[in-house]
Parts: C-alpha cells; sequence; structure tokens
C-alpha cells in the first residue's frame, strides 16, 4: 500500500507529546499528527483526546523531504455544523453589547455595517480595518485633550 497526501488509513497511537501524537501506520511506517489536526475543538492537552494504544483513522496531510508523514484526525470526518446565531432584543447583529452611550461620533468616523466574512482572509481584512478605524478613533481624541477617566489632567 502506497502512502500519498490525501489516503486515510488506519492507525495506533504510539506515543503522546506535548505537541501532538505519533501512530503507527501499515507497512512499518509512522507519522504525526499535529496538536492541531487533533480535533475542530482548541486542544489543550493531547492525553485529553487520545490515549496510547488507540486505533484511530488518519489521513495522510503532507510528506516532507525526510519522508515524513504529517497526519490529521479532524480532517478524516467534516467540520462539526456552527449553531446559527440567535438575535433577540438588545443584541447587535455582530455581537457584544449594545452601545450605552448614544452620542454622535465625530465627524469622519463613520462605521459602516460590517458585512458578513465568508472565509479567513475576508475575516482578517475585516478586523484589521476595524482595528484601524478604532486606533485613528484614540487618536483624534486624545489629540483633542479628551480625557476618559475624569479628574485632573496628567501630572
Amino acid at each position: 500500500m502506497e502512502f500519498g497526501v490525501g489516503a486515510v488509513v488506519d492507525g495506533k497511537v504510539t506515543g503522546i507529546t506535548k505537541f501532538g501524537a505519533f501512530v503507527s501506520l501499515p507497512e512499518g511506517k509512522s507519522g504525526l499528527v499535529h496538536i492541531s489536526e487533533i480535533a475542530y475543538s482548541y486542544v489543550n492537552e493531547v492525553s485529553d483526546h487520545l490515549k496510547e494504544g488507540q486505533e484511530v483513522k488518519v489521513k495522510v496531510i503532507g510528506i516532507d523531504q525526510s519522508n515524513r508523514i504529517n497526519l490529521s484526525i479532524k480532517q478524516v470526518e467534516p467540520p462539526p455544523q456552527r449553531a446559527p446565531r440567535q438575535g433577540g432584543p438588545g443584541q447587535r447583529p455582530g455581537g457584544g453589547r449594545p452601545r450605552q452611550n448614544s452620542a454622535p461620533r465625530p465627524m469622519g468616523f463613520v462605521r459602516q455595517a460590517p458585512k458578513e466574512p465568508t472565509d479567513f482572509e475576508d475575516r482578517l481584512k475585516q478586523f484589521m480595518q476595524s482595528s484601524d478605524s478604532k486606533l485613528s478613533e484614540l487618536r483624534y481624541i486624545e489629540k483633542k485633550g479628551g480625557n476618559r477617566r475624569g479628574g485632573g489632567g496628567r501630572r
């Protein structure tokens, strides 16, 4: 049986480390399941998800120049469906708390309603734009001498 990227095979966990688990494969080969490829949820401790001697189904996701085999357990199954967000009274579409202070924003700082990002790049771009906007707003407030703490100025 020839191993190739994309192949799904049965294996047995032979060792657990803090960065992943070693799995023995057919034909005397072995590979590593990195901690990030164990489950779709956050994995803090590998031993919470896998035990030595456990039979697992793994997918070959890479073979490097040294013939080391990179494996994934989570890619064997499709990702779990995320529950749709529930929008109730007092909730904003983007989540979080509604603004308590309804004072108008300084001119030039109009936030557009965020579109729902479709992939990682869109989400990252949206985050960076939001972050830049917030930083600009804070710099504007500082430049105008705004003091959020109340009380006196600098000493």
